[in-house]
C-alpha cells in the first residue's frame, strides 16, 4: 500500500516547489505522475518544468505529446498510470481516491499538494484527509515553514 503524504504549500507556489521533489523523486529511480484537474493547470506545469531554471529542465510529457511510456514524468487529468510511475502527486484538489483505485497503481508514495491560502484546495485536503485516515492508509501531512523547508507535522 502507497505511502500519502498531504503537503501544505504556504510560502511558495506549486511551481517553485514542485521542481525540487520531482528531481528528488527521479534521483531515486522514480517515475512520476501529475494528475491536475485542469487542462489549463496542465499546459501551465508542461512550461513551468521547461524552464523552471536557467540551466536545467524536467523531462516530460503530456498527452500530447504521446509516448507516455518513455516519459520520466507525466501531466495529466486523468487517473492512469500510463508511464508505470511509483510516485503521484495530485495537484489542485485533484482525488487521491480515483488514482489509487485504478489498475496499475503501483505507487511507492503519493503525494496531494495544496495551496494553503485557497479554501478549495484546503477543503479538500481535509475532506481527502478523514476519508483515506478512515480507510486505513498510512497518512503523513508535511507543512512548509517560512523559510521554504518542510517539517513533518503527522
Amino acid at each position: 500500500m502507497a505511502e500519502i503524504w498531504f503537503y501544505h504549500l504556504q510560502n511558495a507556489p506549486l511551481e517553485k516547489v514542485l521542481p525540487n521533489l520531482l528531481e528528488r523523486s527521479l534521483e531515486r529511480g522514480w517515475k512520476a505522475v501529475i494528475q491536475a484537474t485542469s487542462d489549463e493547470r496542465v499546459d501551465a506545469l508542461d512550461a513551468t518544468l521547461w524552464t523552471y531554471a536557467e540551466d536545467a529542465f524536467l523531462a516530460h510529457g503530456t498527452q500530447r505529446d504521446g509516448d507516455a511510456e518513455r516519459q520520466p514524468v507525466w501531466l495529466t487529468t486523468g487517473t492512469d498510470n500510463p508511464n508505470g510511475a511509483k510516485i503521484r502527486f495530485l495537484v489542485e484538489g485533484a482525488d487521491v481516491q480515483g488514482a489509487l483505485n485504478e489498475p496499475g497503481a503501483d505507487y511507492d508514495r503519493v503525494l496531494l499538494m495544496f495551496n494553503g491560502n485557497d479554501d478549495t484546495e484546503l477543503g479538500s485536503a481535509r475532506a481527502q484527509w478523514k476519508v483515506l485516515k478512515e480507510q486505513g492508509h498510512a497518512l503523513a501531512y508535511w507543512q512548509q515553514t517560512d523559510d521554504g523547508r518542510w517539517v513533518k507535522k503527522a
